[in-house]
């Protein structure tokens, strides 16, 4: 359920506050300054450190345990690492490293193990020769879970002796105490996420194994063993690669369910001397990219130098190489990066000593000496695969060549598209009812399935910060089709000049209209069908829309429960059956068939009203699972869309129809 502040009453309390503001901010004086201490501020403010206390900074919790024993794998001590969801929803992940040190660190006269789990910026990664090779350089992410755990309990096994320490909300529960003597060595954490912390606290088994297989592809040889021993929940895996990346992408291809280009896996490796790069690339037969990109083991969501080295040397190799077989000719413009990456799926990986990322997440990798290190890795060893494999070149320089020449139609489709626009003498779509409102934070469009619904839309809604795009004629299917036919659909058309941004090369969120994109259709199959072709299409060619939470699908009722003067709403066959009995077994329940049954009193109080109406927020948990639903249920193969299907089924909603 949203709830939302009257748009003028919002603007009149931030007009207020700024002419006013209140007692607190008027005393300004030393007491109001506060220092947090320890993992307080962790505690304070955990988005800063885990990006969100939603479902993805929930299993961020589990990512950087795991991480520092990545960190012993890189290391080359640890070969096995075992995650384990226990019966409670608390996790364990336990290594067969080396084990944190049992004595008393000399800078703190705490025990080394309190430091590590209580400290921020504490650990063996700061150039005094723990660690080479590093995903937490920061030396928060062990604290950081600790402090944002019920409670911790942590077992270390080093030189020969066991130590054990338990902590609760991040503060020593249980002393650090010496157990005795063992052969064994590495780490041991059990921890369960805080509930006063995290808006979700139970574990998905399918995002941690997707994590911990990109972990076994990025360290090849290593053990990963994920359990699940929840009551009806248990399973198991155990992932090891000895490919590598190389069998990464051939697992990413797999799941597109897309002919390959060309048969072989294009491998190129810098050297074992740090720091290293490591490139696999395979093209396939369909529309999109997918480059993914890796630095000490850490996924770099937001790029950096490297994936920059990686897209300029791929653009001047294929350029090169075409103009060298005659496929570019001296006249010929030359290819761009967008279409030398089309149908391309690679993944980049880095290790180096010192990686400096933009924040603890680990988004972005800045070190500018690792572009050049990846471009001269790709110069020769790109160049070098084309010259003793020609035939499986050419099958590449023509998918480029493919993907130039609907580029530039789609080039002249989208000034074709923007000379009628000038023409019509408005840049926004006919039937657009746009709202009052200029800022794009506290507006709204809903794209409306069908005229009839749009106009019960246009008359229900608040127009001061609701605008209504009624869709027209059939969605496009992207995933099957070039961008010079998405400039050329009569539905997107309108869609894409409404929301201002643009898409491609020209796509610019800056421009971007409306704060909140709602999608809206009937709760039936065609209803659903007109939603996930919407979704396909923002999520190729708009994804930035879905990553920074734009999108919302809406959630009109299926029924209208009445009895007398009595009006309720259900939005499934189990509301209307508990509503029903609510009234006393003789209500009567009329079915909606689409929201043009509905008139526009009706349509805002159970649809449209931010006080009472219920959006789904469309996110991105897992971008390689999106990438191949998204290929699956909207690509050419038949088969691989019929298992998904059946294996899905039972996730599906009761529609009745």
């Amino acid at each position: 359920m949203e709830n939302r502040i009257d748009v003028n009453e919002d603007l009149a309390l931030e007009e207020k506050a700024l002419e006013n503001p209140s007692s607190e901010e008027k005393n300004y004086e030393d007491e109001q300054i506060r220092v947090l201490e320890g993992l307080e501020a962790v505690r304070k403010r955990p988005g800063m450190y885990i990006g969100t206390t939603s479902i993805g900074g929930l299993h961020h919790l589990v990512y950087e345990i795991v991480d520092n024993a990545i960190d012993e794998v890189q290391s080359g001590i640890c070969d096995t690492v075992f995650v384990t969801i226990n019966a409670d929803n608390s996790v364990t992940v336990q290594d067969n490293g080396r084990g944190i040190p049992g004595g008393i660190n000399p800078q703190t006269g705490l025990p080394t193990l309190e430091v590590v789990y209580t400290k921020l910026h504490s650990g063996g990664k700061f150039g005094d020769g723990g660690y080479k090779v590093a995903g937490g350089l920061h030396g928060v992410g062990a604290a950081v879970t600790n402090a944002l755990s019920e409670w911790m309990e942590v077992e270390t096994c080093h030189s020969g002796k066991r130590y054990t320490e338990r902590f609760a909300r991040g503060q020593v529960d249980r002393e650090f105490a010496f157990e005795g003597e063992t052969d064994q060595h590495g780490v041991k954490v059990t921890f369960k996420p805080d509930p006063e912390i995290f808006e979700e606290t139970v574990f998905d088994y399918d995002i941690l194994l997707n994590r911990m297989r990109e972990q076994a592809f990025l360290n090849a040889g290593v053990k990963i063993i994920l359990s699940d021993v929840r009551p009806e929940m248990e399973r198991s895996e155990e992932l090891h690669y000895e490919g590598g990346i190389a069998s990464y992408v051939d697992y990413l291809n797999t799941l597109k369910h897309c002919e390959r280009i060309h048969p072989d896996i294009i491998y190129m490796r810098s050297g074992l001397d740090l720091p290293s790069a490591e490139v696999a690339i395979q093209y396939n037969d369909s529309y999109n990219e997918t480059v993914i990109s890796f630095a000490n083991s850490m996924t770099t969501i937001e790029g950096g130098t490297h994936e920059t080295g990686f897209r300029a040397a791929l653009t001047k190799v294929l350029n090169d190489y075409a103009r060298k077989i005659g496929a570019l000719k001296a006249t010929d413009k030359n290819l761009s990066g967008e279409d030398v990456r089309e149908g391309i799926t690679a993944v980049i990986s880095i290790k180096m000593e010192d990686a400096q990322f933009e924040s603890q997440t680990k988004s972005k990798l800045g070190n500018s000496e690792i572009r050049t290190l990846v471009e001269n890795l790709m110069n020769r060893k790109l160049t070098e695969y084309f010259e003793e494999n020609p035939a499986s070149g050419k099958l590449i320089i023509e998918k480029a060549l493919a993907a130039s020449r609907a580029r530039e139609a789609a080039r002249k489709a989208r000034e074709l598209t923007r000379r009628k626009s000038v023409l019509e003498s408005s840049t926004l779509p006919g039937k657009l009812a746009d709202c009052q409102e200029r800022r794009s934070e506290l507006t709204e469009l809903y794209l409306v399935e069908g005229d009839s619904a749009g106009g019960s839309a246009k008359d229900g809604r608040d127009s001061r910060f609701q605008a209504i795009l009624p869709l027209r004629g059939k969605v496009l299917n992207v995933e099957k089709s070039r961008l010079d036919k998405v400039y050329s659909n009569q539905s997107l058309i309108p869609i894409i000049q409404a929301l201002g941004c643009g898409i491609g090369e020209d796509f610019n969120i800056e421009k971007l209209r409306y704060g909140k994109i709602i999608i809206m259709a009937d709760a039936d199959v065609d209803g659903s069908h007109i939603r996930i072709l919407l979704l396909t299409f923002f999520f190729r060619h708009m994804r930035k829309l879905i990553e920074d939470g734009h999108i919302y699908l809406a959630q009109p009722p299926l029924y209208k429960v009445h009895r007398g003067k009595i009006v309720k709403y259900a939005f499934n066959e189990a509301e209307k059956d508990a509503i029903i009995a609510e009234l006393g077994g003789s209500a009567e329940a009329e079915r909606y068939k689409g929201l043009g049954e509905m008139d526009p009193e009706q349509l805002w109080e159970t649809t449209m009203d931010p006080t009472y109406r219920t959006l789904l927020k469309v996110e991105i948990n897992d971008a390689i699972a999106c990438d191949e639903a998204f290929s699956i249920l909207m690509g050419d193969q038949v088969e691989p869309r019929r298992l998904f299907i059946e294996q899905n089924a039972k996730f599906a909603t009761n529609l009745d129809i």
